[in-house]
């Protein structure tokens, strides 16, 4: 028998009962890939990390949900990096190897910044759908788009679909029904990112977004997260594929419809660089023996 301690956070928070959770296990060896994704589906988080070794960066992370394996996630990259620095006492600033190519990340106290790995630059394409059945797909019309949806990947291939209004964001409620309608990425995942600028409203000289990111669970029906990183990074993506002024500077708010309020640091450079930050918070810790 061996025993495994983890610690539990909340990422892209401002108190204890906001953000998004995540399970991360310190020391993840010894540990297969079943093991590893029955500790996720145990802990029915949206994500669970295991942390491991690296040859490349400070520590190597893998990423599992309570279904499957992702190769990059940005909640998890903040959240994780709080607890790798703490184990391994290596400052502000570290690295963290991913599936999706190694990750700088570095911290102010509890507020992190990663940045995307996309070095072979921003990836988009056209969905298999037209706008007004992706709108569909969500209880809204074409009338709601900003503009046609489409896959962006800055790490994790998602399909985003800009509103038009806040409310459109707010009355977006997927049909679990239509699931066989939405298309999948390349790893075969069906994930929808909705999102609409609050025009008009700054905070702390961010223009504000507000965001709702919904998913297919892996026994069936639609999930929603709180806040997700990875598709903060692909709105990152998305204003650069429009055209939009940079460098630019965004505050991403998400989850306050679950109760789970989360907000979202995004920053595009000039030079095409996208950056996500937000808090994380350590609320527990505990073992597992297996």
């Amino acid at each position: 028998m061996a025993t495994y301690a983890f610690r539990l956070l909340n990422v892209f928070a401002s108190s204890t009962f906001s953000g998004n959770q995540l399970c991360v296990f310190e020391d993840a060896r010894g540990m297969d890939d079943a093991t590893m994704l029955n500790l996720a589906a145990q802990f029915n988080l949206s994500e669970t990390t295991f942390i491991l070794p690296s040859d490349r960066a400070d520590a190597q992370v893998r990423i599992f949900t309570p279904g499957y394996e992702m190769k990059f996630a940005g909640h998890p990259t903040i959240g994780t990096s709080q607890v790798v620095r703490d184990l391994l006492r290596t400052g502000d600033a570290l690295t963290l190897e991913f599936k999706a190519g190694v990750v700088p990340v570095v911290a102010s106290g509890d507020a992190w910044t990663f940045t995307a790995p996309c070095p072979g630059g921003v990836r988009t394409a056209r969905p298999e759908l037209d706008g007004a059945e992706i709108a569909g797909l969500v209880g809204l019309d074409g009338g709601d788009l900003l503009a046609e949806p489409i896959w962006v990947d800055t790490g994790a291939d998602q399909l985003l679909v800009p509103l038009a209004s806040v409310d459109a964001v707010r009355r977006a409620a997927p049909d679990a029904s239509r699931l066989a309608r939405w298309q999948a990425s390349s790893l075969g995942r069906k994930t929808l990112y909705v999102f609409a600028f609050d025009e008009g409203r700054l905070q702390d000289g961010r223009q504000a977004v507000v965001a709702r990111y919904f998913f297919a669970k892996a026994g069936g029906g639609v999930d929603e997260d709180a806040g997700t990183g990875s598709a903060c990074a692909n709105l990152g993506g998305w204003l650069q594929h429009r055209g939009y002024p940079m460098p630019a500077s965004i505050l991403v708010e998400q989850g306050d419809q679950m109760g789970r309020p989360c907000r979202l640091l995004l920053d595009v450079g000039a030079d095409g660089r996208i950056q996500v930050g937000g808090r994380a918070l350590e609320i527990g810790r505990g073992t597992v023996t297996l």
